[in-house]
């Protein structure tokens, strides 16, 4: 009686490895058209509970202004003001809730595509994303706001110029733009690491590129920021972090080399062996 041939199975720790199942193109689009409607829809929910709850936001916005020890008070002059103030406060408001929901629908489409050891770095740099983004926001709005805005108001009574009134509309663009950038700087260090650890930047190159690195992180905060004295205060922490990457990154690359060296020397004793018998 004839044997039946074996049949080969399909390892799916392999399989998991290489990533998940192909999609055709249109398949792809598909996926892609709904990452866009969640996207849309979770920005628009976000956006609506921030014009619904715009006056108690206009009130936690002022805080660092009543903290900072400054008699000025914000006034909007004009008609649409307070319209123009709700609507900023919607949207930034509305990216910052929607944020999580966003990258969670985008990681769940890139996910299958990714290997196994990718995958496991990308979880961790979500998580570690959203607790430094809001560490930055919490740092900006309890620390650096107050420093920034008593600061700004000293210069303009050195210049001789009434501080006792200032622009609604410009200080909440001030006060918003200044939270949520200094919450995607505290990101800029977490995607070097996510990409150093998957190999798509050498340790050596982060090194060697610290110096445009810290031109970059001057440039971008000098943009973010109206005055000196707030970019020097966003620069410090973010810069800070940067340094912890590259201390991370070598401590990364120091494991490598060792993982290396001891693979390498398995494999010569099994050579020898093998050579005595």
């Amino acid at each position: 009686m004839a044997e039946e041939p074996l049949q080969t199975l399909p390892y799916p720790e392999a399989d998991e490895e290489e990533g998940g199942p192909v999609k055709t193109f249109l398949e792809h689009l598909e996926d892609l058209r709904w990452v866009l409607i969640r996207c849309f829809v979770a920005l628009m929910l976000g956006m609506v509970t921030c014009l619904v709850g715009a006056k108690y936001i206009v009130e936690v916005l002022t805080w660092p202004l009543l903290n900072s020890g400054q008699d000025v008070r914000i006034e909007t002059l004009g008609p649409l003001g307070g319209f123009s103030i709700s609507m900023k406060v919607a949207f930034y408001g509305g990216i910052t809730l929607a944020l999580p929901f966003i990258l969670y629908f985008i990681g769940d489409f890139v996910m299958p595509a990714l290997k196994r050891n990718e995958k496991k770095f990308f979880l961790r740099a979500f998580i570690v994303g959203g607790g430094l983004f809001a560490a930055g926001m919490m740092l900006c709005y309890f620390v650096i706001l107050k420093i920034s805005l008593g600061g700004l108001s000293q210069y303009n009574k050195w210049l001789g110029l009434s501080g006792e009134m200032w622009r609604a509309e410009e200080y909440f663009h001030f006060v918003i733009m200044f939270l949520f950038g200094m919450g995607v700087s505290f990101e800029v260090p977490v995607l070097i690491l996510t990409l150093v650890r998957v190999g798509i930047i050498p340790h050596e190159t982060l090194v060697k590129s610290r110096a445009y690195l810290f031109i970059g992180n001057l440039v971008a905060c000098a943009f973010i920021t109206p005055d000196a004295i707030s970019t020097i205060f966003m620069v410090i922490p973010v810069q800070a972090l940067m340094e912890i990457c590259i201390m991370i990154s070598r401590h990364w690359e120091k494991q490598k080399r060792l993982a290396e060296a001891a693979e390498y020397a398995a494999a010569a004793k099994i050579d020898a062996g093998g050579s005595d018998a």
